[in-house]
């Protein structure tokens, strides 16, 4: 069974930083072989694509309301995704979601993906 463990999330003032960890465990499940990626929900809001990590290569690709302020990256060795996030702001506050694919590339629909962590909160005050 796939679990994925989301920390890291909390209250930040804008213009700070978090970095959140996304823990992936089961038997034969390895983050190298899945994209994985970083969802994030607002309250009254849908569910919205952030940032990916390919499966092969490990390139990213980031949505525009992130990009050049967020980061992705992973350790296989530690099996663990991250999600540095710089220059946060108030419009970031969601809770966050690490999410596993076994598409290529870097899927940004929800569907696209099969595991899911139950999520992290994080607040930015203004």
């Amino acid at each position: 069974q796939v679990q994925l463990v989301e920390s890291g999330g909390g209250l930040v003032q804008a213009g700070g930083s978090l970095r959140l960890s996304c823990a992936a465990s089961g038997r034969t499940f390895s983050i190298s072989s899945y994209a994985m990626a970083w969802f994030r929900q607002a309250p009254g809001k849908e569910r919205e694509f952030g940032a990916a990590i390919s499966r092969s290569s490990g390139t990213t690709y980031y949505a525009d309301s992130v990009k050049g302020r967020f980061t992705i990256f992973r350790d296989n060795a530690k099996n663990t995704v991250y999600l540095q996030m710089n220059t946060v702001k108030p419009e970031d506050t969601a809770v966050y979601y690490c999410a596993a694919s076994a598409y290529h590339g870097y899927p940004k629909r929800t569907y696209e993906y099969a595991y899911w962590g139950q999520g992290t909160q994080v607040t930015v005050s203004s």
